[in-house]
């Protein structure tokens, strides 16, 4: 690849706060649950492998970036390149401590394991705070050698656990006595590290099997959570549900932010099925809410943040003006994209006869940080599964 372009495709993923190494090639790790096996939806660029010139360049780039106290670099570049388990990479961990050593900056790291357990943890210790690992820990039962053909043994990874770097560790719910198997497994072992539990939702391309393996997953996950919730185990513990849920238990806040909007009764309010269902239940004809399905990803996905122009453009039809929430259109820091790539100015350009509105309040500043403050284990447990509500907002049903 030309070297202009590929230092243009880094400076780019390092604008958005990555420090984009590459493997070079398709992830090997080859999960089947994996988010970023079809990326057919947007554009990545086939970056080379990370050299260590590559990195230099890199580093001398983020070097460049004023340090925040709130601001952690993520490890691996995802906006424009493709999305792979970078612990892989043989001078992955010397570079990233040379990261830690050189700057003062924060690290985020994911991985299913692929790290040498004594050296994350002697780096913990030299570098407290400063590395937020969060290991993709997905199952330590049965269906961990299909889930994840060639990943690492689940002793790997009870071995990272066993000390200071792990500061969340997520795994799902695949049926019946495995998330709180784990849960308790993972606790005994590390008492410190964030829980962060769930179910695992398939998309379009996410094969058969998988697929059926992740909703039976949730089928269980209210058995599952509550076993957990009832264990009282010592660590924070967070769970990570499918939208529809995650909407419900920030409901409030969902109705909050619509009222201060100002909207009247005929504007039109883009949205997917998650906040629909909460609005249709408890702001009936507070304004026109056109349900936007992702077909873009297909599969149970059903969240706005994760909603693409053209998924919006199939669901017009005729309209005037049409209210859409930023947060549709945050893929990256650069400019005002949708997840897909496509830019707000270029979509615009195909309804010459519509006028669209931006609701700068429905941003994924809020989203993310809402989703945060309710994401906790008992919250679900309590105002979910314990809300006679939540039945009947089970029980609706999304228009055509």
């Amino acid at each position: 690849m030309e070297k202009e372009l590929m230092h243009n495709i880094l400076r780019a993923e390092i604008k958005d706060r990555k420090i984009p190494i590459s493997l070079g090639k398709t992830c090997p790790v080859k999960c089947t649950f994996c988010y970023e096996k079809d990326h057919s939806y947007r554009n990545t660029f086939d970056t080379p492998r990370t050299t260590e010139e590559d990195w230099q360049f890199i580093l001398n780039e983020i070097r460049n970036f004023p340090s925040k106290a709130d601001e952690s670099w993520v490890l691996g570049g995802n906006e424009y390149m493709e999305w792979t388990d970078i612990p892989l990479h043989p001078r992955a961990m010397d570079w990233i401590e040379e990261f830690l050593d050189t700057t003062d900056k924060k690290i985020t790291m994911f991985t299913v394991g692929y790290v040498n357990p004594e050296r994350i943890n002697k780096l913990a210790e030299r570098h407290p705070g400063r590395i937020n690992f969060e290991l993709s820990v997905i199952t330590l039962g049965e269906a961990r050698k299909k889930m994840m053909p060639n990943g690492p043994t689940a002793d790997q990874v009870l071995k990272i656990l066993d000390g200071p770097a792990v500061t969340s560790a997520n795994f799902y719910s695949l049926g019946p006595d495995t998330m709180s198997r784990d849960a308790r497994l993972i606790s005994r072992v590390n008492q410190n590290c964030l829980l962060w539990m769930g179910c695992l939702t398939p998309l379009k391309y996410i094969d058969p099997d998988t697929t059926a393996l992740m909703r039976y997953g949730k089928k269980h996950l209210a058995e599952e959570a509550r076993r957990v919730y009832e264990y009282n185990l010592p660590n924070t513990m967070m769970i990570h549900t499918e939208s529809d849920i995650t909407s419900f238990l920030n409901r409030k806040k969902i109705i909050k932010v619509l009222d201060d909007c100002e909207l009247e009764k005929n504007d039109t309010v883009v949205m997917a099925g998650n906040v629909y269902k909460v609005l249709t239940m408890l702001r009936p004809n507070r304004a026109k809410y056109l349900y936007v399905p992702n077909d873009t990803l297909g599969g149970d996905s059903n969240c706005t943040t994760l909603l693409t122009f053209s998924d919006v453009a199939k669901r017009l039809t005729g309209q005037s003006r049409v209210y859409l929430p930023k947060v549709i259109m945050e893929k990256s820091a650069n400019d005002e994209r949708d997840i897909a790539g496509e830019s707000f100015d270029d979509f615009k350009a195909k309804f010459p006869r519509c006028t669209f509105k931006v609701l700068q309040k429905v941003n994924s500043n809020l989203s993310n940080r809402k989703l945060y403050e309710k994401w906790f284990l008992k919250n679900y447990v309590e105002d979910y599964l314990g809300n006679p509500l939540s039945k009947k907002f089970e029980m609706m049903s999304l228009p055509n």
